[in-house]
């Protein structure tokens, strides 16, 4: 089982930045999918970043191209993870509940699918305005 902390969401001005952090314990962090998600209200959880353990190569949706960035680092010998994304020209539809994600690399599902993922965070808010 894995425990996910997110920290560093609040609020910021239009044009503004913010990094988020997500600390991974628990469970040793092998071959998974890690990634950035954010939902509003009565829309559905929408993937912003990922990047799997084993190749460090980082992906983005559209919306953010540019402006995110994602970035994973091992803490500890014990396969503890800080899972980071700064987050710079800060739009108001970036507005969100921002939610760590971590999964099991399993054969057929891509990181970037939701269905990628088992353990998430509680979440981090961030508001844009």
């Amino acid at each position: 089982h894995v425990q996910l902390v997110e920290s560093g969401g609040g609020s910021v001005q239009v044009g503004g930045s913010l990094t988020l952090s997500c600390v991974a314990s628990g469970d040793t962090i092998g071959r998974y999918c890690m990634g950035w998600f954010r939902q509003v209200p009565d829309r559905e959880r929408e993937g912003v970043a990922y990047i799997p353990t084993t190749s460090g190569i980082t992906y983005y949706a559209d919306s953010v191209k540019g402006r995110f960035t994602i970035s994973r680092e091992n803490t500890d010998d014990s396969g503890g993870n800080t899972l980071s994304l700064v987050m710079e020209n800060l739009k108001p539809e970036d507005t969100g509940m921002y939610y760590c994600a971590a999964g099991e690399r399993r054969l057929g599902v891509p990181c970037t699918a939701l269905a990628a993922y088992g353990y998430w965070g509680r979440g981090t808010q961030v508001t844009v305005s």
